[in-house]
């Protein structure tokens, strides 16, 4: 190999490799902003997550370098050591060339049993929740392309149902049980846990615990169908006390309504009254989603759409034109109907 000849081949793997490191550090700094990005930290489990993932990375970045620095070495003194003449016999230098390998093994054995241990310490830490005497518990049901939510309670009269939507209460450990009633999902909020799989006949548990207020958007993270990257949720924490308002919120079932809103009423329990349940109504289906607060909720189609007047009118107008596949039917409403319908969905509060 010329001088020349080594030179182009240096250069090429310095570019490589700087490449290589550029991608990961701006993958991961970009993923990091991201909604859905494990990086960034809001919960107990997941700044344990953060912490291995970010460990790996480094070692992997300072494995990457010393490779490199390594073979660029060996280019030079191979290049140093020639060039030979044709047919000639090429010396081989053993010692104490042999004893590097040894080196390798040996580090790589070290820093493969340390981070194999550091996972296991992490998967123990995230596995259970702290002990509570009172735990707070809520049961996820995953549906194609929604989920749905039941708080739980000692007290029966407590419980109530939403959907794609989990209010936590800000340090406290809340018991999430897992359900499915179709195909395989998969229960994931980044910033706050990692992924559990929902799976029909199976019960699973996980839990959420948050330390900063604010949005967290989850997804549903195993390929479920046509409409799998829509079906996300929002976990939303409170302080205890907004929490706790917001729950006793929840239970109260939807007032007497005036008589001039009592046919807009009538046409949504005759149109949508055998899928859906609005609590302290005849409106008592469960087929789809629980609407009895749907505007107090940020979103509508599994975190699919922002909940305004106009987006819920369009999805009750042509479900299949918003969200292809779901299995709520065009019903070919009137114009008054639709009008009707829209009417009584902005009293749901």
């Amino acid at each position: 190999m010329t001088r020349v000849h080594l030179a182009h081949r240096t250069r090429q793997i310095i570019v490589c490799s700087l490449a290589l490191l550029f991608a990961i550090i701006t993958d991961s700094t970009c993923d990091a902003a991201a909604p859905l990005s494990y990086l960034t930290a809001s919960g107990f489990r997941s700044r344990h997550i953060a912490a291995l993932t970010w460990a790996l990375m480094i070692v992997s970045i300072v494995v990457v370098i010393v490779i490199v620095a390594l073979l660029i070495e060996g280019l030079r003194r191979g290049f140093a050591r020639g060039p030979f003449p044709p047919g000639a016999q090429i010396p081989v230098a053993r010692p104490p060339g042999a004893s590097w390998i040894y080196v390798g093994v040996g580090l790589s054995t070290v820093v493969l049993f340390v981070m194999a241990t550091w996972t296991m310490i992490t998967l123990a830490h995230v596995a259970n929740p702290p002990r509570s005497d009172a735990p707070l518990r809520i049961e996820v049901t995953g549906h194609q392309w929604w989920w749905e939510v039941r708080y739980l309670s000692p007290d029966p009269s407590r419980e109530f149902s939403t959907a794609n939507e989990i209010h936590v209460p800000l340090g406290r450990a809340v018991e999430v049980d897992l359900r499915g009633v179709d195909v395989i999902h998969s229960f994931w909020v980044p910033a706050l846990m990692g992924k559990t799989d929902v799976i029909p006949g199976q019960e699973n548990r996980t839990w959420i615990e948050a330390d900063k207020p604010g949005v967290y958007r989850g997804q549903c993270g195993e390929y479920c169908g046509e409409q799998h990257a829509h079906m996300g949720f929002e976990v939303i924490a409170s302080s205890p006390d907004e929490f706790e308002k917001w729950w006793n919120a929840q239970l109260a079932g939807q007032p007497s309504l005036l008589p001039a809103l009592s046919d807009a009423q009538n046409t949504f329990i005759a149109k949508c009254g055998l899928c859906h349940t609005v609590r302290g109504t005849r409106a008592g289906g469960h087929l789809g989603p629980d609407l009895t607060h749907l505007t107090s909720r940020r979103s509508i189609g599994a975190a699919a759409l922002p909940n305004t007047q106009g987006y819920r009118s369009a999805w009750v107008a042509d479900p299949q034109h918003v969200k292809p596949g779901n299995y709520m039917p065009r019903l070919e409403l009137s114009g008054p109907e639709l009008n009707a319908i829209s009417v009584y969905l902005d009293t749901l509060s």
